[in-house]
């Protein structure tokens, strides 16, 4: 998981999307989502983006998960007119590798589904 948030943290600098102060956050919230992830309070959804998988977490998790969605949501974007398909392909097409990579012991929900553990 750290490379591919490594990829878009990339692809966001190259788009000029991203000033230095905020990738060097972006990597701050990486790792607090990390952390979540591990934990069992973050997963990977079925649309490309984090979730809450209790529906809430601390403020600062929840900021961080917002933050890296946003980023996500740009990539996803600008995939989207690079290829001229939608966002939501892009980010859909995204989400099952992300998934098919989620470890053992964290969270994820397909689309239409519920929360499960790995």
């Amino acid at each position: 998981m750290p490379k591919l948030f490594a990829k878009f943290a990339g692809a966001l600098l190259l788009l000029g999307l991203l000033t230095a102060p905020a990738a060097a956050d972006l990597a701050s919230d990486r790792a607090m989502v990390d952390t979540a992830k591990s934990a069992g309070t973050v997963g990977e959804q079925g649309d490309g983006y984090l979730g809450l998988v209790a529906g809430s977490a601390d403020a600062a998790v929840a900021a961080a998960v917002k933050n890296i969605n946003a980023g996500r949501a740009q990539v996803y974007a600008d995939t989207a007119s690079k290829t001229g398909t939608t966002a939501e392909a892009a980010a859909e097409a995204t989400a099952q590798q992300l998934i098919a990579k989620v470890p053992a012991g964290q969270y994820y929900k397909p689309l239409g589904g519920a929360w499960s553990r790995k």
